[in-house]
């Protein structure tokens, strides 16, 4: 259905807009955050309000409820199709907000440049609102290497340690996979082009494409390269330590909560869908890798002294039951993993941007460095025990959900693969359970000056707390919210 206004448009360039109010007052920091907060609450409402309509009863059965398609470039068969049903919903809502808790842990951390780092981000929030709309194969491309570009800065100016070094790598593990990406497209565009008379890069169009199947396996390998670099799965996750560790706290909340996210969407919306005989062939290996991820990921973590780096670990281990659940390919795996999409944003971003505040306090993130931090900065304390456990996976908070349906749908399919990930479970509980335990409740190794959380921090983390027990305990509304395009997905009412 085509929707009478350009909200999609809107919604996505918004950000793009905002950086050019910010451009007369880049020497002043003081106006210019207070005018990205107001841009990006803007956007989060405007997300939010489409959600509210999603959910009405005219709507909700319908599978892209809006939908704006015009030609751009028709030379070359070029639309400028942007379309929104349950599952990029919940990636938009994703975005906005995320992209918001970015503004926010930057606040006062950011002091050099304050003016180019909120514009980076909302060029980025641009990017990423275009990966989960698009619905042309050439704009979903354009828009997967804009959102890369502020990423690479974001490490590269604003960065800690290594940052070129972890910025250059990010930039030429994602380049790679994105290269290789944009070949099987244009493949795809010359065969469906050969076989119709009609040379398109229009998603609704190229899915009827007829392929060989050796052609076939060689162009999903080429999707599944770039898509599994961003997820990321084994062995092709080793850029994630490195520019989480060496990024600053915004751009780690935006890497586990957006960047991360953006892989696994484009498996589900274009990987399985444009090629489902070399995706089925494929599958096996798929499982492969991620149970691999799941274990290594959480084994790898516990050995960390780092604290970032445990928990861009404990993302590849986190993201391998994504993989797991869109690998299985039933409607509950599925629904799993987008589920598992939201609350993996939610819990890992909270737990990175609560270590971005206490290396803003002690300007270490040795584990080592802490201890006895419950009857030092309460309130700190009990937010960093509650999202460590909703990152292990507690019942009553939102990751139960996600990983449990995973599990239970990719059961009939691959049970062994199963057994494998729930040992990832137990693994992560361990190593969650020795951070806690070294942070909060050993003896003060050292004395550190330490401040509670701000009404800032603290008002912040609540909604995050919010939004972790509520999906934690009623998680309907948003299985009910993607059923629709899972099914159509699946194939499997």
């Amino acid at each position: 259905m085509l929707n009478d206004y350009p909200i999609l448009t809107i919604l996505t360039f918004l950000p793009l807009v905002g950086c050019l109010l910010l451009a007369p007052f880049r020497k002043r920091p003081e106006v210019v955050r207070p005018i990205a907060l107001g841009i990006g609450l803007l956007e989060l409402a405007l997300a939010s309000w489409l959600y509210v309509t999603a959910t009405s009863a005219t709507t909700r059965l319908r599978s892209f409820f809006l939908l704006e398609d015009l030609p751009w470039i028709e030379r070359f068969g070029i639309r400028y199709t942007l379309g929104l049903d349950g599952i990029s919903l919940l990636m938009v809502i994703l975005t906005a907000f995320i992209t918001l808790v970015a503004m926010i842990v930057s606040w006062q951390s950011i002091k050099e440049r304050v003016a180019l780092h909120y514009l980076l981000i909302l060029v980025m929030e641009t990017g990423i609102m275009g990966v989960f709309l698009s619905l042309d194969l050439f704009l979903f491309y354009l828009f997967w290497e804009v959102m890369l570009i502020p990423m690479f800065f974001l490490i590269g100016i604003w960065g800690h340690g290594r940052r070129i070094y972890s910025a250059v790598k990010f930039f030429l593990y994602t380049l790679a996979g994105s290269l290789l990406m944009l070949l099987a497209i244009i493949g795809l565009y010359l065969i469906h082009g050969a076989q119709s008379g009609t040379y398109t890069f229009a998603l609704s169009s190229l899915l009827h494409t007829r392929i060989a199947p050796d052609m076939g396996c060689w162009l999903f390998a080429a999707f599944l390269l770039a898509f599994a670099i961003k997820v990321p799965l084994f062995p092709v996750h080793t850029w994630l330590p490195d520019a989480h560790t060496d990024a600053p706290t915004a751009g780690s909340v935006i890497l586990a909560g957006l960047l991360l996210k953006t892989g696994a969407y484009g498996l589900i919306r274009f990987g399985y869908p444009l090629f489902p005989a070399a995706a089925k062939a494929a599958t096996p290996i798929i499982f492969t890798l991620a149970v691999i991820g799941i274990i290594y990921g959480s084994w790898i973590a516990y050995a960390q002294k780092d604290m970032k780096r445990l928990v861009a670990y404990s993302s590849v281990g986190h993201m391998g039951f994504v993989a797991l659940g869109i690998a299985a390919w039933t409607p509950v795996a599925l629904s799993g993993a987008v589920l598992q999409m939201v609350n993996h944003g939610v819990t890992t971003g909270a737990l990175f941007a609560l270590v971005g505040m206490l290396d803003e306090r002690t300007d270490t993130r040795e584990i080592a460095a802490y201890g006895g931090l419950w009857g030092k900065v309460p309130v700190f304390s009990f937010f960093f025990l509650l999202f460590a456990m909703a990152s292990a996976g507690l019942p009553g908070l939102n990751n139960f959900v996600g990983e449990f349906l995973v599990l239970t749908g990719s059961f009939r399919v691959t049970p062994l693969a199963v057994v494998f990930a729930f040992s990832g479970i137990v693994l992560s509980l361990v190593y969650t359970i020795r951070l806690v335990q070294e942070l909060l409740f050993v003896e003060e190794r050292q004395t550190l000056a330490l401040a509670d959380l701000s009404l800032r921090e603290g008002g912040l983390l609540l909604v995050l707390a919010l939004i972790a027990v509520y999906l934690g305990i009623h998680p309907a509304p948003l299985l009910e919210l993607i059923k629709v395009p899972v099914t159509l997905l699946t194939g499997n009412p």
